[in-house]
């Protein structure tokens, strides 16, 4: 199942930006540009989810093709190394809310000034390069403003969706007692809005509470369901 799950998300995304780039007229008084423009930033989250999954290892009990799914899913969300989201990702599980944590910013909770860190630390020249070189190859068959409201601005987008969602509110100051020991918080339950708003990461307590249950399996552990085990 998690492999066909992510077969569909990555499927979706080639396929939704292959279709804008040929066929969406950028026209800036349509709504339907703009619901373009939202439904690829909602699947480049669904990628990073992806990744993610394949990082805690359930995408598939292949070892070679969980992670080549996990890599396949960061290079195209933005030219990311896998292997660094995962070291910095367990960091992340093993001491959340922290100074070691990066995921985390101790100096302030800003949203701006941790979404701003947040980019910082995850960005090297490797995938900055990789970027240009994608975006001067795609400037060959699609118009360049085509390419930068289709592809660049939904990966903001779906940064944007990912930070909020997935690691501001759910760890940002106060840390209270029903947090502990995560240093995490929860939505509270709609499975419609927890999915819309990023795949479930809200149910995020749950997460941390049981990092091998993967995302499309999270509102299962929010019902408490007894049957999926940490």
């Amino acid at each position: 199942m998690g492999i066909f799950i992510a077969f569909i998300i990555i499927s979706i995304w080639v396929s939704h930006l292959t279709c804008s780039l040929l066929y969406v007229n950028v026209d800036f008084t349509n709504p339907i540009f703009y619901l373009h423009i939202l439904l690829q930033g909602y699947l480049y989250t669904g990628l990073f989810i992806t990744a993610h999954d394949a990082m805690h290892g359930t995408v598939s009990k292949n070892k070679f093709i969980n992670k080549s799914i996990g890599s396949i899913s960061t290079l195209l969300f933005a030219g990311l190394s896998y292997s660094k989201l995962i070291k910095n990702h367990f960091k992340h599980h093993k001491s959340p809310g922290e100074d070691e944590d990066p995921d985390f910013y101790t100096k302030s909770q800003n949203f701006f000034i941790w979404w701003g860190t947040f980019l910082w630390r995850y960005t090297t020249i490797t995938q900055l390069l990789i970027m240009a070189v994608v975006f001067n190859a795609l400037k060959i068959w699609f118009d360049e403003i085509s390419i930068i409201v289709f592809w660049i601005v939904p990966a903001f987008l779906g940064t944007f969706q990912l930070f909020f969602f997935g690691t501001y509110l759910p760890h940002k100051y106060p840390h209270t007692e029903s947090m502990q020991p995560h240093k995490a918080r929860t939505q509270k339950r709609n499975h419609l809005w927890a999915m819309l708003s990023c795949y479930f990461f809200g149910y995020h307590y749950e997460h941390h509470e049981s990092p091998r249950t993967p995302w499309w399996r999270l509102y299962k552990l929010k019902e408490g369901n007894s049957e999926i085990k940490s």
